[in-house]
């Protein structure tokens, strides 16, 4: 049975979508550019801003906004049409996605940046280049406003956090903070658990977020979950009841 999404408070969502098996999704750059406009295409439909994007060979990386709670129908859209173009092309059959698309809320600032430079440094993390070389990302969109991209990307809110162009390539070039976690759809063991709980509570120990003002502690409790965590991970962890977590 499928379990329901994790609706994200604030909008945001990093977005990862694989190939079935592990298999290539895209032969060639006209490939990508065509997922690039189909993506512009259903995003501008459904209300779905694009905050960070990277293509590589058999994944891809999308950080978005979805204030019109469109995202499940253009991802959907999205995958439909490009597995209809990639199949006519290459004459393949089946499926070329695995058969949803992963999502995590993001919820706080900090996590929106390191998504943004996880997202970014993926063609490095994987051996392929540093971020600031490789041509399938929103790198340019954010270094070089005035450069052209099959898709429009809204870059104002990670630049106003950062301070600017120059900022945002320091900070991605800074290679991110290792305990940050993209959505896998794998359940965490506990010791990446106690990992990234600590990514989210900084300088606040597990066992003191129960005492904390409940608007806070719930924060600190849904960046948790965001992050991986169960809802017994997160219990066990800071004392908190389950149900409290769940609702949070």
């Amino acid at each position: 049975m499928r379990v329901p999404r994790q609706a994200s408070r604030s909008g945001y969502y990093h977005v990862v979508i694989k190939g079935d098996g592990g298999q290539a999704i895209f032969e060639d750059d006209a490939d990508r550019r065509v997922f690039l406009r189909l993506a512009e295409r259903y995003f501008a439909e459904l209300g779905v801003s694009v905050i960070a994007w990277c293509l590589m060979e058999n994944h891809v990386h999308l950080v978005l906004r979805d204030d019109a709670e469109g995202l499940s129908d253009a991802m959907h859209r999205l995958g439909t049409a490009y597995a209809r173009h990639y199949n006519d092309r290459t004459g393949r059959v089946g499926h070329l996605f695995r058969e949803r698309f992963m999502s995590s809320p993001i919820e706080s600032e900090s996590y929106l940046l390191e998504a943004v430079r996880y997202v970014h440094n993926n063609p490095e993390k994987a051996g392929v280049c540093r971020a600031e070389e490789y041509p399938w990302s929103s790198y340019s969109s954010y270094v070089a406003p005035s450069s052209s991209s099959e898709l429009t990307v809204d870059t104002s809110a990670v630049l106003d956090l950062l301070g600017g162009e120059k900022n945002f390539a320091e900070f991605v070039a800074e290679r991110g903070n290792c305990l940050y976690r993209p959505p896998s759809g794998k359940r965490l063991d506990d010791t990446e658990a106690r990992d990234a709980a600590a990514r989210v509570l900084g300088d606040v120990s597990p066992v003191e977020v129960k005492k904390l003002p409940v608007e806070r502690r719930n924060q600190l409790l849904r960046e948790m979950r965001a992050a991986g965590l169960s809802v017994r991970q997160v219990e066990r962890l800071t004392g908190v009841g389950r149900n409290i977590v769940a609702r949070a």
